[in-house]
């Protein structure tokens, strides 16, 4: 070792490691909430993104693929450095874990307590509007926040489809969950869902379908090239008007995440009382179990936002 590098070496702080260790950690934390928050139906990964404080690094790390990245191909440091790949690895594998861990966890919790398990993202997302609107100037909340609840409320009117779950319906499927996916506001699994193919993508990764999941993996991975550069422009140049539409996006699609409905997969599902819930479906009201489980998503929401900071 040189005299310069050993003097760096004297001089690095001795926690630089355990430091690397805690980000990796740290990332891997998020991307599993993330990968949670995709297999549920109007809860969006970006919202994890945003309040955990990784969202702008993640959008601009997806924004640099592209024509140069050809060019860096010669050099894989140079490469990893430039994608930033350490951040983005250390988040996907997470979101791997979290997809492929709950998957199966989801399907059976949404049979056996929906309620529960819709009031617990409902307090979540409710929370987030909070998090994500607070920083926002009131005049473009009024303006971009108005526009993004009218949106978030229509979302839930979409038309209940059965979907073409032919593999090319697939790869496009996969490019508009990811775009949305994306966005802290936007659930890409809804996006499956008005698409009629979120049977078919939860089932083919509880049951490990490899044709189904490349192709899946590659309409995701060509919708980041295509979106996330126009995203971190515009997260550039119109940070808070398009945060304060996603806001008012995010307090719209609280209608989608409501705990007491009918059980309908797609399409406008009713806002019922948990009396005409109870008569509607003969399934327990659990009042109390939803008001629990919308705290515990709110405390669950904070705790993200603390590991952000």
């Amino acid at each position: 070792m040189t005299a310069p590098r050993r003097e760096a070496a004297k001089n690095r702080p001795p926690g630089d490691a355990a430091m690397s260790r805690q980000r990796v950690g740290g990332l891997l934390v998020r991307g599993v909430c993330m990968g949670l928050a995709e297999v549920v139906p109007g809860v969006s990964g970006g919202t994890v993104a945003f309040v955990s404080g990784i969202y702008f690094e993640l959008v601009n790390s997806l924004a640099k693929f592209g024509i140069r990245s050809l060019s860096l191909l010669r050099s894989p440091s140079e490469f990893f450095r430039y994608h930033n790949l350490g951040f983005l690895l250390s988040l996907a594998a997470g979101m791997a874990i979290g997809v492929l861990v709950f998957a199966n966890f989801m399907q059976y919790a949404l049979g056996v307590a929906p309620v529960a398990v819709w009031a617990f993202f409902f307090g979540l997302i409710a929370a987030s509007v909070v998090v994500v609107g607070r920083d926002r100037r009131l005049v473009n909340l009024g303006l971009f926040g108005t526009c993004g609840l009218v949106c978030g409320v229509a979302l839930v009117f979409l038309p209940a489809t059965s979907g073409d779950a032919s593999v090319i319906a697939v790869f496009f499927g996969g490019m508009v969950a990811v775009s949305a996916w994306l966005l802290p506001a936007v659930s890409g699994s809804f996006m499956l869902l008005a698409l009629g193919l979120y049977e078919k993508i939860i089932a083919a990764v509880a049951n490990v379908e490899v044709v189904t999941l490349v192709t899946l993996a590659a309409g995701c991975a060509t919708g980041l090239l295509l979106f996330s550069k126009g995203l971190a422009w515009m997260m550039r140049r119109f940070q808070d008007q398009l945060l304060s539409g996603l806001t008012g996006f995010m307090l719209g699609s609280l209608t989608k995440l409501w705990p007491w409905r009918l059980p309908q997969e797609t399409g406008f599902v009713g806002l019922l009382t948990p009396a005409d819930y109870v008569a509607a479906t003969q399934q327990p009201g659990m009042e109390l179990g939803a008001l629990v489980a919308a705290l515990f998503g709110m405390v669950a929401l904070w705790l993200l936002t603390r590991l952000g900071r």
